[in-house]
């Protein structure tokens, strides 16, 4: 059984996993219903649950036909293909439930579910535990499952945070070894498990347009910007003792910096990659309270759930910076919030200009900003790649234009995974490509510990603004891409 198998680029190049059993715990909550169980069901029609079984439970009493229904309801309403009652049927049989409500259930109730679950199988089976579960909730689980003696031929899928400080988090690394070694941990980010995240990897070493001025000589700034329109409704206790830095930034943000800045792996292998990305990690400057800007959207404090007097920020824009030889001198400017004027994931590189223009001033030359690559995280997986041309007509003027694909330009949307289909798949087969570890997770909060120290005031912003004026300051002399002065072609 290998633990670190090569990924495959699409759907159809995917071998079927070998016989699994998922242990779904949180099945009933909100993550599971909107992600997972559709994305599982995608899974099925892909063909890539032979000879797999899937075990729901949560503290909520329900039959396995009422958690039947309850997963039915949900991709009907957010599987991202038409309902096929062929491909429902096939995934119905796939399902159990079992209640960990206090009683008969607990550690030996699931193990039995578990134990009922392989023998319908017929062989020996894999477990994959996914913990869609409240932070507080994931140890108690590991332990439990160590109880129930459902830690061999295991493997664990972990949601964020992990933890909220260096503190908390090596607290928290160690509780989990002291049951899954570090091999069989995942900590999924659903960012990396986009298409173009991925395509990162693709773009800069694959073509050699790219790999040699991927660099302090030829990239000005690195932007990555993920702005919100959501609130914080309905998560508002969670929310306020987290906050949009350790929501996002340590799990998300600067995840997808490492993935952007990272030296070229010796091999497209997990182990390689893992250990390039840890290098950037380990690279990366304290994060100053001088570089950073937080912020509250207008009536935050209102929010069910939230404290009154609450200084929790929910929205943070940082310049971050890592000290190497191929990034020296390179900032990188990174924001997300909540009630923004517009929800995007967008990666954005400026490269540097010419050292000297042979233009007239009036030309037109660089009234648009530098030229940019940028990777549009969203389900389209969109690809623009900017740079100034002349203006048909008499003289010489210029004019920003752009070269752009998208997923739909390769007429192939039906052979991909999505992100939490991606990432399932890839824990089913071992494969650590998309996760990060428990070295990873550590360096950056300690990179984080002089702006959790010592954190800025809060700015309150209006919602569907931008963010606090500060942000203008933070990225001078450069400014935000978003909001876009032109926005992609469809």
């Amino acid at each position: 059984m290998n633990e670190n198998g090569p990924r495959d680029a699409d759907v159809s190049a995917f071998e079927p996993p070998e016989p699994h059993v998922i242990v779904l715990f949180g099945a009933t909550g909100d993550l599971a219903r909107r992600k997972l169980l559709p994305g599982l069901l995608h899974l099925e029609r892909a063909g890539q649950l032979a000879d797999c079984r899937i075990v729901g439970t949560s503290l909520e009493e329900r039959t396995s036909a009422e958690f039947r229904n309850f997963a039915r309801e949900a991709c009907e309403d957010f599987g991202r293909d038409e309902f096929d009652e062929e491909n429902w049927r096939n995934f119905e049989r796939r399902l159990t439930y079992v209640s960990q409500a206090a009683g008969p259930a607990g550690p030996a109730g699931l193990s039995t579910a578990v134990a009922e679950a392989e023998a319908s199988i017929g062989q020996p089976a894999r477990r994959l535990h996914y913990l869609s579960v409240p932070p507080k909730a994931a140890t108690p689980v590991i332990q439990m499952l160590g109880e129930a003696g459902l830690v061999g031929r295991s493997r664990i899928v972990m949601e964020k945070p992990f933890g909220t400080d260096l503190a908390s988090a090596r607290a928290l690394n160690e509780k989990v070894h002291q049951v899954f070694p570090e091999e069989r941990v995942f900590r999924i980010d659903h960012f990396l498990g986009k298409e173009a995240a991925q395509n990162i990897l693709a773009l800069r070493f694959a073509n050699g347009l790219f790999e040699p001025i991927w660099n302090r000589n030829h990239i000005d700034h690195i932007q990555i910007d993920v702005p919100e329109t959501l609130s914080v409704d309905g998560r508002g206790k969670f929310y306020d003792a987290t906050g949009a830095f350790r929501d996002m930034v340590v799990t998300h943000l600067l995840q997808i910096l490492g993935f952007v800045a990272m030296e070229p792996p010796v091999a497209l292998e997990p182990q390689s990659i893992t250990e390039e990305k840890n290098k950037v990690f380990r690279s990366l400057q304290p994060i100053l309270p001088e570089h950073v800007v937080r912020g509250r959207y207008e009536g935050y404090r209102d929010e069910d759930g939230v404290s009154s007097d609450s200084k929790t920020e929910t929205f943070i824009a940082i310049k971050a910076s890592i000290d190497n030889w191929r990034w020296s001198g390179v900032p990188f400017y990174l924001r997300t919030g909540k009630q923004m004027a517009e929800g995007a994931r967008i990666i954005s590189i400026a490269f540097r200009p010419p050292p000297k223009s042979m233009f007239p001033a009036d030309s037109g030359v660089g009234q648009y900003g530098p030229d940019h690559l940028t990777f549009d995280l969203d389900e389209s997986s969109r690809i623009s790649l900017s740079f100034y041309g002349k203006r048909p007509g008499a003289g010489m003027q210029l004019d920003k234009a752009s070269l752009q694909f998208s997923l739909s330009d390769a007429g192939k949307e039906g052979d991909t995974l999505r992100a939490y289909e991606r990432l399932i798949r890839d824990a089913m087969g071992g494969d650590h490509t998309l996760f990060t570890t428990a070295d990873g997770i550590e360096r950056l909060w300690a990179a984080s510990a002089p702006m959790l120290e010592d954190p800025p005031d809060v700015q309150i912003y209006d919602r569907g603004s931008w963010g606090p004026k500060d942000i203008h300051d933070l990225i001078q002399p450069y400014r935000w891409r978003l909001p876009f002065e032109r926005r992609w072609r469809d």
